[in-house]
């Protein structure tokens, strides 16, 4: 079928954060939410269908999680990214984000270390920090609107270091990293006996013409050293309905993890979620295949605009994910100065750059997942407010 990306869903009734919390968030209302990371589209026809009928059946009980429901994301993994998982090392996980606090506690020290690369969105930071642990910061190098490594940095901080998180697919670069520098990176977690678990929840949002490489896919070496997180939430547009699942390099690993939340008594799916991930990995494709050019167009709709019309905002067409990286040091304001601008100003909800970066001054993050006119709208009201500074 034909599926309109066009169309302005009222979202205002359905308690989505993105639009309920901009009073928590911003202060006020009266802002076009483009922050958190979902989408403003309808998901995939046979979602809905299967989420209907289910719906219809009336009774919710405790649900079981059959084979399938595994089975389902092992056939998309190896149909879209040549990666064969064994399926008796996938675990269930409520989120990737909570799959990473859970790498955390279990895998690091009391007061060990976290290495993370940033920018990179705040929860690497939240998680590490929440169970105490330090944060280790192998910062990207900027040289005219590209990002790169710093690889020497990388392997000094691999050496104070407990876990690395890998974001991959990055957010909020818009990074594909390269079958060699997956290899290399993981390669020196190897020599340095550092954990790595590699977060790949968008590796189905990818664009000109790059592929997405799943870093336990290189070698057999590193298939049984890396731990994945992957989910069709981003995908899909699922996010509410709280559903990952997490690839292990061996059964002990595995059942530390399942203990973990077995002890919470969390190790049963949603009754919803079950069906609508099986439905996505299952018929979700079509939908996929035509939101992805829809995002790209976005994409280089927003750089012509700024390019043209707001030339002191500079961004690029990302590789992966539907977020945006902003560039607003021309305008010439603190980050302070920056949040405030853009809610008050140009009456916009961002995500502010030094969140992903605490040393970061001038950055913004904007969610590109819209119809084209609100993204048009969003456009025009900032080009307004930089006008009048």
């Amino acid at each position: 079928m034909q599926y309109d990306f066009d169309q302005v869903v009222d979202r205002s009734g359905n308690h989505a954060a993105k639009y309920d919390e901009r009073k928590k968030k911003f202060g006020t209302e009266d802002v076009i939410p483009l922050w958190i990371a979902d989408m403003d589209f309808r998901t995939a026809q046979p979602i809905i269908d299967a989420l209907t009928a289910r719906a219809q059946e009336g009774i919710w009980g405790y649900t079981a999680r059959p084979e399938s429901y595994f089975a389902a994301i092992r056939a998309w993994q190896k149909r879209r990214n040549g990666w064969d998982i064994d399926q008796s090392l996938m675990s269930f996980s409520l989120g990737v984000v909570q799959t990473i606090s859970a790498m955390v506690k279990l895998f690091t020290p009391e007061g060990g270390s976290v290495l993370i690369q940033t920018p990179v969105y705040s929860e690497f930071y939240d998680m590490a920090e929440a169970w105490n642990r330090k944060v280790l910061e192998n910062r990207f190098i900027e040289e005219n609107g590209t990002w790169r490594m710093d690889w020497a940095d990388f392997e000094e901080k691999l050496k104070d270091a407990d876990l690395f998180l890998l974001c991959s697919p990055h957010n909020p670069l818009g990074i594909v990293w390269t079958p060699e520098e997956l290899r290399r990176m993981a390669e020196l977690c190897m020599r340095h006996h550092v954990v790595l678990f590699s977060d790949e929840i968008h590796s189905d949002l990818i664009f000109h013409g790059k592929k997405h490489t799943p870093i336990a896919s290189l070698s057999p070496e590193i298939r049984d050293y890396v731990v994945t997180g992957i989910s069709g939430t981003k995908t899909f547009n699922l996010a509410g309905l709280q559903a990952s699942t997490v690839v292990f390099p061996n059964r002990h690993m595995k059942e530390v993890f399942d203990h973990y939340w077995q002890c919470m008594d969390i190790h049963r799916n949603n009754a919803f979620s079950l069906t609508a991930m099986e439905a996505a990995f299952t018929h979700g494709e079509e939908w996929l295949e035509q939101l992805l050019p829809y995002l790209s167009a976005n994409f280089d709709y927003v750089v012509d605009f700024c390019r043209a019309r707001i030339p002191k905002i500079r961004t690029y067409a990302p590789d992966a994910t539907y977020l945006m990286w902003l560039d607003c040091r021309g305008l010439g304001l603190s980050n302070q100065e920056l949040h405030d601008f853009m809610i008050q100003k140009a009456r916009l909800g961002l995500n502010d750059g030094c969140s992903f970066g605490r040393s970061l001054e001038g950055f913004m993050r904007l969610n590109a997942a819209c119809p084209r006119s609100v993204l048009r709208t969003a456009l025009e009201q900032l080009e307004a407010a930089v006008n009048a500074l």
